[in-house]
Formats: C-alpha cells, sequence, structure tokens
C-alpha cells in the first residue's frame, strides 16, 4: 500500500542510516542519487541538487564509523543515455568525504535510469551474499523503460536480506506511487519531501533522536527464527520486547508455539503471533520465536472413535462430542473441548474428564483419565443402528413429504417427514407414520451395528375438491369456500365424524381408500356429496353448492340485512345475513328473499326490497 509521509530529505537520509534496522542491521549500504537533469528545478529558490549536496554532507558526519558506504549516481555524464550510471565511490568505511565531494562534483544533466541503477548499487553491495540496503534518492519516476517494481521483487527474492527505501524529493503523490514499490517490494520504506525548511528542521530532529533499544533474548527464545503457519490469534505489540509474546504464549493455555516479528516488517510496531500446532522452523532475521516444550508434548494426546456396535460396521456419525472436567465424582457443567465427527483427536491436560457423545436418539458418556506423557486411542461404543424411514403413498411410489414418522425406543424418541434416517438405541423400536388420515404403526427389533430401511406403504388415494354453483356451471374461484370431509357412516348421534378439511377451491386432501362425505359452504350456500376415494388414484369431486349471488347497493346504509321473503306461522322471518355499511354480497341458495336497509344510523329508517335469486345467476339490487 502506498504511504506518503512528508519529511525532509536530511530526515529520510537520517533515517536510512541512523534507524538500528538499517545501520545496525546492515554493514554495508549504498546511496543511489539521481542526477538527472530535473535535479536544477528550485524550491524555495534553492536547487534541488544543492539541497541534496547540503543535507548529505550534514548527514554523513553523523554516520557509525563501521558502516560500508557506497555512492551511485545517474544521469550526471550524458543527455538522453539509459546507460548512465556509475558507481563513484564503492561501500567502505572511510568513504564519507569521498562521497562528498562526488556529490559536489555532479552535473544533472541526463535521464533517470532508477531500475538499473539500483541493480547496480545491489552488485556492488554482493547482494546474494550479504545483507544489503540501497537508498535512492529521486525527483523523478523511472524514464527508461524498465520496472522498478519487478525489479524489487527479484532482489528481495534472490538477496540474503535486501532492503530498498526511497526518497521521493518533491514528487507528486501519484509519481510517488510508481516509485514506492521499490520500497514496499523489499521491506523497505517510501518517504517523500517537500521542501528546504522541511529538510532542515527534520535533519535536526532526526540525528539527536535517541535510537531504539535492541530486541532482549531470554531462556526459551530462538532468534532468527521464524514459525509461519497454525496461527490462531495474533497481538499489536506497544514495545518491541519477545517476552510479552512469550508471557501472551505462556498465559493462553491454547497456545504451544509463538512468532515474535520485529518492528518495521509487518507494521511499524512490533507483532505477535500465537499458534497450535508448533510449526517448523524457518531462519529469518525478521522474527524472534519459541515454544512450550510441555505443551508440545500434549498436542493430540486423546483421539476417540465412535462405532454403533463392538466390532461393528463403520458408520458416519458426525454426532456431538464434548469433554467435561471432572471435580470428584461431578462433572463440571462447562466442556473444555467440543465439537463434531465420528473420529475425533484433541488435547487435554492431565486430569479426569467425563467425555458425552450424542447423535440423534443415542446419547453416551464415559470417563477418561488424561496422565502426562501419554497418549489415549479408544472406540466409543453406542450400542446402537441405523433406521431409515420412508414414507409412501402407495407401491412404488416417491416419498411424501407432507407424511410424518415417529421413532421410539424407551425415553428415547426421534421423527421426521418424508423420508430421514436416524441413529437408534438398540432393541425393540416402535415407528409410527401418518400421511393425511392415513395411520399405521409397527414395531420392530433392531440389534446393535445394524442398518434397517423401512418403507411404510400408507396405500393411500388423493380427493381433489371443487365446487359449482350449480351441476355443469361455473365452478367457485372464492377463497372463502370451506370444505370438509366427513364419514359416510353417521354416529348413533346423528353425526359425521370429520377427517380433513380446507378453504379454497382446489383442496387435495391424502385419505385412506374407502366412502366419505364432502360438505361444502360458501355464505349461506351448504350442500353435501358422497364420494369414494380409491388406493393409488386421484379422485376428483365437485359439489353442487345450488347457489346464486345477490349483491346490495344502499348508499347511506347504517346496516344492510337479508330475510327469508316469506314469514313463518308467527309472523317471523328468518334472518340469513347482514353487515355494517353500504354494499353487501352474500351467496344463497335460489329463492324469494327480502333486503332490509336501516339508513343513517340504527335509528334510522328502513328501505325494504324483495328480490330473487336463481342458481348460478347475479341479483344486483339498489336500495335508493
Amino acid at each position: 500500500m502506498f504511504r506518503k509521509l512528508v519529511f525532509s530529505l536530511a530526515a529520510l537520509a537520517a533515517a536510512a542510516f541512523v534507524s538500528p534496522q538499517i545501520a545496525h542491521a546492515n554493514d554495508k549500504a549504498v546511496i543511489v542519487l539521481d542526477a538527472s537533469g530535473s535535479m536544477w528545478g528550485q524550491i524555495d529558490g534553492k536547487t534541488k541538487i544543492e539541497i541534496a549536496r547540503d543535507t548529505l554532507s550534514g548527514v554523513l558526519e553523523t554516520l557509525p564509523a563501521d558502516l560500508d558506504l557506497g555512492l551511485v549516481a545517474y544521469g550526471h555524464r550524458e543527455k538522453g543515455n539509459c546507460s548512465d550510471i556509475e558507481e563513484i565511490v564503492a561501500p567502505g568505511p572511510d568513504s564519507r568525504q569521498s562521497i562528498r565531494e562526488a556529490v559536489g562534483a555532479l552535473n544533472p544533466k541526463g535521464k533517470t535510469p532508477i531500475a538499473d541503477s539500483v541493480k547496480t548499487a545491489a552488485e556492488a553491495l554482493r547482494y546474494t551474499e550479504d545483507k544489503a540496503t540501497v537508498i535512492v534518492i529521486t525527483d523523478g519516476i523511472e524514464t527508461c523503460n524498465a520496472d522498478p517494481c519487478a525489479l524489487a521483487t527479484e532482489l528481495d527474492k534472490l538477496g540474503v536480506h535486501f532492503t530498498a527505501h526511497v526518497i521521493g524529493f518533491g514528487l507528486s503523490e501519484e509519481e510517488g506511487r510508481q516509485v514506492a514499490c521499490l520500497a514496499e517490494n523489499t521491506g523497505g520504506k517510501y518517504l517523500q519531501a517537500s521542501n528546504a525548511d522541511e529538510l532542515t528542521g527534520a535533519l535536526n530532529e532526526t540525528v539527536t533522536a535517541a535510537p531504539e533499544p535492541k530486541v532482549e533474548l531470554g531462556e526459551g527464545m530462538e532468534d532468527g527464527i521464524d514459525r509461519p503457519g497454525s496461527d490462531f490469534e495474533s497481538l499489536d505489540l506497544a514495545e518491541a520486547d519477545p517476552a510479552l509474546c512469550q508471557a501472551a504464549c505462556t498465559d493462553n493455555k491454547r497456545c504451544v508455539a509463538w512468532t515474535f516479528v520485529k518492528p518495521g516488517v509487518q507494521a511499524d510496531n512490533a507483532r505477535c503471533w500465537l499458534k497450535r500446532p508448533a510449526p517448523d522452523k524457518v531462519e529469518d532475521d525478521c522474527c524472534v520465536s519459541g515454544v512450550i516444550a510441555d505443551r508440545v508434548a500434549l498436542i493430540d494426546n486423546v483421539h476417540i472413535t465412535v462405532v454403533l456396535a463392538e466390532g461393528g460396521p463403520d458408520y458416519d456419525l458426525n454426532g456431538r462430542w464434548d469433554f467435561f472436567p471432572m471435580n470428584g465424582e461431578t462433572a463440571a457443567t462447562k466442556a473444555v473441548e467440543g465439537g463434531y465427527g465420528t473420529e475425533f483427536t484433541t488435547t487435554l491436560e492431565p486430569g479426569r474428564y467425563m467425555l458425552n457423545y450424542r447423535k440423534d436418539m443415542v446419547s453416551n458418556h464415559t470417563e477418561i483419565e488424561v496422565k502426562s506423557g501419554e497418549k489415549i486411542d479408544r472406540d466409543l461404543v453406542l450400542d446402537a443402528g441405523v433406521v431409515t424411514v420412508r414414507i409412501l403413498p402407495d407401491d412404488g411410489g416417491e416419498p411424501d413429504h407432507g407424511g410424518r414418522f415417529d421413532l421410539e425406543n424407551g425415553d428415547a424418541r426421534d421423527g421426521g417427514y418424508g423420508e430421514g434416517t436416524h441413529v437408534v438405541p438398540a432393541g425393540e423400536v416402535k415407528l409410527t407414520t401418518r400421511l393425511g388420515e392415513a395411520n399405521a404403526a409397527e414395531t420392530f427389533n433392531l440389534k446393535a451395528g445394524e442398518s434397517i430401511t423401512k418403507d411404510i406403504v400408507m396405500g393411500i388415494g388423493i380427493l381433489r375438491i371443487d365446487a359449482a354453483y350449480t351441476e355443469g356451471g361455473p365452478k367457485v374461484e372464492d377463497s372463502g369456500l370451506r370444505v370438509d370431509v366427513l364419514s359416510a357412516k353417521k354416529s348413533l348421534d346423528g353425526k359425521r365424524k370429520q377427517f380433513d378439511g380446507g378453504y379454497g377451491p382446489g383442496n387435495e386432501f391424502k385419505l385412506p381408500p374407502g366412502d366419505y362425505v364432502v360438505a361444502a359452504r360458501l355464505g349461506q350456500a351448504t350442500a353435501e356429496q358422497a364420494v369414494t376415494v380409491t388406493r393409488g388414484e386421484m379422485t376428483e369431486t365437485v359439489v353442487d353448492l345450488d347457489a346464486g349471488v345477490l349483491f346490495v347497493n344502499a348508499p347511506g346504509a347504517y346496516r344492510i340485512e337479508v330475510y327469508a321473503a316469506k314469514a313463518d306461522l308467527q309472523g317471523k322471518r328468518e334472518q340469513f345475513d347482514g353487515t355494517y355499511g353500504e354494499e353487501f354480497q352474500v351467496t344463497l341458495h335460489p329463492g324469494e328473499y327480502l333486503v332490509v336497509a336501516t339508513m343513517g344510523d340504527s335509528q334510522g329508517p328502513k328501505k325494504e326490497k324483495t328480490v330473487t335469486v336463481a342458481a348460478a345467476e347475479r341479483a344486483e339490487v339498489a336500495m335508493d
């Protein structure tokens, strides 16, 4: 990721040489200085080459004497020549004055071959054999048809510990992005300087800054070792102290290994990675690592295989397992390890544990004692079998997922719909099934390790019910249609048993073969019709409601009511239906009716009209 930091050129150069991660970790370094024609450009009235000379002159005096420093420049001899690259000063401990004089003599005039110049510097440092640091100071981007990003990746891959830092001197943010990859791809820094004031102020601040403390090593720490992989947690550390990472691993019972990553490798701060299990060692100066030996010995010390029966066939159970610590003869309520599987391996501290395992209708538990330095490998026998149930509407049919099945063995119960497979305790098993109004039950004996498939043929037929306003007339499409399936025979009290029912047209019911009565109701119209259901067949019936529709429109009405047109011997009329409001629609059997509308409010005047309703016809009345 490109990161813009506004610092001075002096600060950048000082940071490159004074930082313990660069100067102390790398004995050799080369400055690659831009001497292209654009360095004659000015910042605050002073040319960039003059600012670079003055800044470098001051920084050179602050560098440690044991640093072998060299200088490579480009673009200082010819215009338009991408090969104008020169190693002016070879890396050496007494090179400061030579570098100062060489920089003072540079006459910027040519192009900007950054990539090839960095490669020249890397080769001067024998980067494939020794640690090597290159500091590039440039006021422009690559102009010689090379790829600095690809070069950085190659140098990082081939080098022992190659690092490039890039100082963008007066570059725009977009230009900075194009050269920052040189630093980013080698673990270095891209820094940007904008003007002379920033150069001077940052130079004074950086040169006098106290150096970062060295990483202190303690017992059990592997210096220059990375253990990549197996991470389960990472931490950002406030201090560059591997003891903090070691302590974090010790305090986390899950942790068996750790890796401390030095500042500037993955982030500006140090980082800590906690690991389980312990990965292999990899030599890398980025890191300090360690392991907790007694925990490594405990890794994967418990292995359990769950089986249906002793010596029985393999079966993928994938049940739930949990280990609970024992306190005397009582198991704790909170598990320390758990998961799902048929065969599982885990790590447990020495002590006694209760292992609980459950799958479908089966549960089992056993006590396990874990001893230091020993591994446990045993079977957990469930004493169970496997039952597959399929509910079939008829012979040769597919499972009907509207059907319900239930399995029972003692206190263990389970079930499902249509079809399903369950692990069931061995012994006598009761199976009950239901599909629509058809029911079945059976009892069978299940042996440990046995797998049984039960295809339950319910032998049903399907009854589809519709209704029509008259025989052969239009069918009812109204969702308010109610249909019920009743027994053909009446009980002693004259009532019929109801088997099923529903609303709307086209209802389908799954029924045992036999005779039934279908009752239909829409509004005030009712009808019954006998029907016979045949096994394995769809029976369709249309109930003749013998009815029509009455619609009443009474503007200003408070209530509308419908009565029989003819009064009985006591002079009373039977009320069929009614509603509040100005409109009303109802389904009625054919005949003469009296419509009464109460106008305004409950005490308002009444309007009456007689109307005739005919089967399969619509009668409309306006109460005006």
